[in-house]
């Protein structure tokens, strides 16, 4: 996604002499057309993500809207009081932009994963978080951020483009429905691909949904649909708590429906204290196409 990210940055800027991209020394051999088409309008703040989120912050005070990025962990966890009290609270257009969300990173162990941040930063006040499950929802993303102007947080991963879906509704994607569906699955970010590799594999017919957002909206029409199926299961590259699915069960809680059952697939952190691949980890968290096929039998 990083390439669609870079595309759509480049086509907004030139477009908006107020659009202000800064990096904290990273997205070399990526980033090079968004430096050479805003000049002076993209900044390396190098590794100083505090001071990079505190210089948005007074940029976007004065009538700037401004992208902050690097890698997930680093531009969530290392400089979150500073995106709470100098944007959030103040509503600014920053825009935290986390390339390589989940076990993207893989190999380079726990310093480098984000499987945390939707519970970081989707409670802060005024904040949008944007979760895309496709490279081409990315440029949809940005658009949104843009146009709404308010802080926010973009997680990127690895993502092909998006299968014809049937619409949206609220914070979600519906896929595809069936009349006869056995239950519903409800995915985060890029694991959504499994879900649908693992639904091609059982031939099970299971209702498919993404959100692309967080805090979660959850409106009467996915509601029903939720309700109607019975079955709800939960795939996120996160914790769950403070993820997709906690923030769903609070949702059906507060909302009194009736389901069969709701499963929970996600991140599970470190079993064994081992350390390798984004698929290894899928893995070992039940996220891989071959464990969602197992938690879709009844």
């Amino acid at each position: 996604m990083r390439k669609e990210f870079s595309e759509a940055i480049e086509k907004l800027g030139a477009a908006d002499e107020k659009l202000v991209f800064i990096t904290g020394d990273l997205g070399y051999n990526a980033l090079e057309n968004v430096q050479k088409t805003l000049g002076p309008r993209f900044i390396n703040a190098g590794v100083a993500e505090q001071n990079m989120v505190g210089m948005a912050a007074g940029l976007a005070y004065r009538g700037y809207k401004v992208f902050c990025y690097s890698i997930a962990p680093f531009i969530v966890y290392r400089c979150l009081e500073q995106f709470r009290n100098d944007v959030c609270l103040h509503n600014l257009p920053v825009f935290l932009v986390g390339n390589g969300g989940g076990y993207g990173y893989g190999i380079m162990g726990s310093s480098h994963h984000a499987i945390e941040d939707m519970a970081a930063l989707s409670p802060l006040q005024n904040v949008k978080c944007w979760v895309p499950a496709f490279a081409d929802e990315v440029e949809l993303s940005i658009e949104s951020m843009v146009r709404e102007a308010r802080p926010a947080y973009l997680r990127l991963g690895y993502g092909k483009n998006a299968p014809s879906f049937e619409r949206e509704s609220g914070s979600f994607r519906i896929l595809r429905t069936y009349p006869d569906a056995q239950g519903t699955v409800v995915a985060l970010g890029p694991v959504a691909q499994n879900v649908l590799t693992a639904l091609e594999q059982s031939g099970q017919p299971w209702n498919v949904l993404t959100a692309l957002t967080l805090p979660l909206q959850l409106t009467d029409e996915v509601a029903t649909l939720l309700e109607s199926a019975g079955h709800v299961l939960v795939a996120e590259e996160h914790v769950s708590i403070g993820g997709l699915a906690q923030q769903l069960s609070v949702q059906v809680l507060e909302r009194g429906l009736s389901l069969k059952s709701f499963k929970s697939l996600r991140a599970e952190g470190y079993p064994g204290g081992l350390y390798g691949d984004q698929a290894y980890h899928q893995q070992r968290s039940h996220l891989d196409p071959d464990s969602i096929v197992q938690a879709l039998t009844l």
